[in-house]
């Protein structure tokens, strides 16, 4: 898939002004969501009260943007491993998308101030999760599908499972090929409202396009 046949964005980023006035206030100084006043404290006090999970603080770091980028380029990474086929199964297949996900969520979440441990705590490998609060704190992606895929994702380790009564996790019709675009796009939102670079060897990998 080369760069102009990636999927278009599916609805606007917060305005970069606002972004970046908001992640300056979130530099160094630890701030309870609960009250801070900024597009996202609804949003987020909504989610706390939905899953009953302890506020978050949100603080930027050097340490934290720095672990974001790693997130980012091993969300990267594992999705090469889907786009090479070297899975096969839709099972695998399955497994493989929640990692890249997750990874990918994880990364947004962390550039903006949340502590890992939270987030391992309160999110775990639930990419439904995930996904709503990237979305309550900017990364505006949108996009239905991508909601239905991060619901059968949810939570992703059920896809490498033993089934000793041979029961499957209903997978929602997704196949690889419908998976794959649907993660691209994912990864080129938390791309775009991150500023993390693409890794190393990214443009060799879609053949120099």
């Amino acid at each position: 898939m080369t760069p102009r046949n990636l999927p278009p964005d599916d609805s606007p980023v917060v305005p970069r002004t606002s972004r970046r006035a908001l992640l300056r206030a979130l530099t160094a100084t630890p701030v309870a969501v609960s009250v801070l006043t900024s597009p996202w404290s609804e949003a987020l006090a909504a989610l706390h009260k939905e899953h009953n999970d302890e506020p978050a603080l949100l603080c930027r770091s050097g340490e934290g943007r720095s672990l974001s980028r790693f997130r980012y380029h091993r969300a990267e990474s594992f999705f090469d491993t889907l786009e090479a086929g070297i899975v096969t199964s839709n099972d695998e297949v399955l497994y493989y998308s929640g990692i890249v996900a997750q990874l990918a969520l994880s990364g947004h979440l962390l550039d903006l101030g949340f502590e890992d441990e939270w987030c391992a705590r309160h999110i775990g490998l639930r990419v439904a999760k995930g996904l709503a609060y990237a979305n309550a704190t900017g990364l505006g992606h949108a996009c239905p599908d991508m909601a239905r895929l991060a619901a059968v994702l949810t939570p992703y380790w059920k896809w490498r499972q033993p089934r000793w009564d041979d029961s499957t996790p209903a997978d929602g019709g997704f196949a690889a090929d419908q998976v794959r675009p649907l993660l691209r796009a994912l990864l080129n939102r938390v791309h775009e409202v991150t500023g993390h670079p693409r890794p190393n060897g990214w443009r060799r990998r879609l053949g120099g396009r």
